[in-house]
């Protein structure tokens, strides 16, 4: 197959703002990166059957890098409840593990189709400001995991670092809201460990696969993007603690709407994407 090694130049970019998103939301940035990834991938001529599921394990494993450099940084301003991450962990684990299996088997177009409501539904929650009840607090060590298998499930198939439903749940649980973004970064990282180790078991023996991918991750959009990624989270997450999130989760609910518009008008126009 032929290698276009300019076309890589454009991961780069992408890493550099996913990293500041990363930092500044708490989020692994797949919502950013699986729609731009699909769009790369598609004008690169891979092969319009494999680049969503390439998209999305890619973007697990790069999320690996930008939870890292992110939770660091927002540890050393004491914005991560470590007794949630804990908690929560286990059943992260297995729900990210077992929906990259249901993932990895799933048609592209129906796949895409999943994603788009998912980021759709996840825009919407960040432009509703509902206020929870003051007297409503984090369940028990069991229902958080319960809570973990949910998030890790959903993550899984959509390769996000699950900030788009942990911040919201934490919220909901009155956990201060810079502390929950920190929080969730934290949280991302055992979702891309057991995520990335899924969708590479999963894709390993999977046929006609580009140059360079293993499993279903595509090794050059993973290392030039988290080379630029993990420059950047440091950077959003020193923002997150001056700037008003609130108007930043608007701007950025208007940024997923339109990069899931692009990459389902990128895949419905690719002959053979749909059928």
């Amino acid at each position: 197959m032929t290698v276009n090694y300019f076309g890589w130049l454009a991961y780069l970019p992408l890493g550099v703002f996913v990293g500041f998103m990363a930092g500044l939301l708490g989020i692994g940035g797949g919502g950013i990166m699986v729609p731009m990834l699909t769009a790369l991938f598609l004008a690169q001529g891979f092969a319009c059957e494999q680049v969503l599921h390439m998209a999305l394990g890619t973007s697990m494993a790069a999320i690996m890098l930008t939870s890292v450099s992110s939770f660091r940084a927002h540890h050393a301003r004491g914005a991560v409840d470590w007794h949630i991450v804990r908690q929560i962990t286990p059943g992260i684990l297995l729900g990210t593990f077992s929906g990259g299996f249901v993932a990895s088997r799933m048609n592209t177009v129906p796949l895409a189709i999943f994603f788009a409501c998912f980021m759709c539904f996840v825009a919407r929650q960040m432009l509703v400001d509902t206020k929870p009840k003051p007297s409503r607090e984090l369940p028990n060590a069991v229902g958080t995991s319960a809570v973990g298998l949910f998030i890790g499930f959903i993550s899984a198939l959509v390769a996000i670092g699950g900030a788009s439903l942990s911040v919201p749940f934490m919220l909901w649980c009155n956990v201060e809201a810079r502390r929950a973004i920190g929080t969730s970064s934290a949280i991302g990282f055992p979702i891309a460990v057991a995520g990335t180790a899924s969708y590479l078991v999963n894709g390993w023996d999977t046929s006609g696969m580009e140059t360079f991918t293993f499993g279903y991750i595509h090794l050059p959009a993973l290392v030039l993007m988290g080379l630029s990624s993990v420059f950047m989270a440091p950077v959003g997450a020193a923002c997150s603690h001056r700037l008003p999130v609130k108007t930043l989760k608007k701007i950025f609910a208007g940024v997923l709407i339109l990069l899931v518009v692009k990459m389902l008008h990128g895949l419905y126009s690719q002959t053979g994407c749909v059928g």
